[in-house]
């Protein structure tokens, strides 16, 4: 198992919101955890995503105790390791595609000339061969989605968890976005975990998970 996560648990104020709930995922697995707005879709992948700490329960990522590790270390595990995708793109509006694909790779400590060639190759894979220095304004809504999954690979992580990654798209937009993430598994091994209400795009994944007020259905 590349994702091992056991009794998560998470409270804000008074309100229980995931109530001891297991995960697992394998490594070139895409799955789709689908359920009412409120449900704790976006807190679970949050807490997978080492953005949000658990109150109770066990995480594991590629054997690491991820919850025992410092902040520090955390966040080099996870500029490393993990890739995001968000239904808004978080764009910087100031640089290009290609500089906004290369931050997490100089973030990490790269090397500026190979960061260079790898998000040029990157935005090639994603279709945006003639759009690399566009910046984002200048890019369409499933432009600038393509540009965000780009960069949430620079780093070539194992896991790459997407928060309702086509909600803004139009339905053909939609529909090549979530071409684009079987694609890249099958190119990249990509291990993708996915929220969504698309029905479509829970279809194509290889496993459905339903949560309702905090626990699987």
């Amino acid at each position: 198992m590349i994702i091992e996560a056991k009794n998560i648990q998470k409270t804000f104020g008074v309100l229980p919101v995931l109530k001891g709930v297991d995960f697992c995922a394998d490594a070139g697995e895409v799955v789709a955890i689908v359920g009412a707005s409120g449900a704790g879709k976006s807190t679970l992948l949050q807490i997978l995503g080492t953005l949000l700490t658990p109150d109770a329960g066990t995480l594991r990522i590629g054997g690491t105790d991820v919850l025992r590790l410092s902040q520090r270390e955390l966040s080099a595990f996870r500029n490393r390791e993990i890739g995001f995708v968000f239904q808004a793109h978080h764009l910087l509006p100031e640089f290009s595609a290609l500089e906004n694909v290369m931050i997490p790779a100089l973030i990490g400590g790269g090397n500026p000339r190979q960061a260079r060639e790898k998000a040029m190759t990157l935005l090639q894979t994603v279709g945006l061969s003639g759009r690399m220095q566009h910046k984002p304004s200048e890019l369409s809504g499933g432009e600038q989605q393509r540009v965000a999954i780009a960069r949430a690979l620079i780093n070539a992580p194992a896991i790459l968890f997407a928060d309702e990654p086509t909600g803004n798209l139009d339905s053909r937009t939609k529909q090549e976005i979530h071409a684009l993430f079987f694609q890249l598994r099958e190119k990249l091994n990509q291990t993708i975990v996915i929220v969504t209400h698309d029905a479509g795009l829970a279809k194509l994944c290889d496993r459905t998970c339903t949560l309702q007020d905090g626990e699987w259905l």
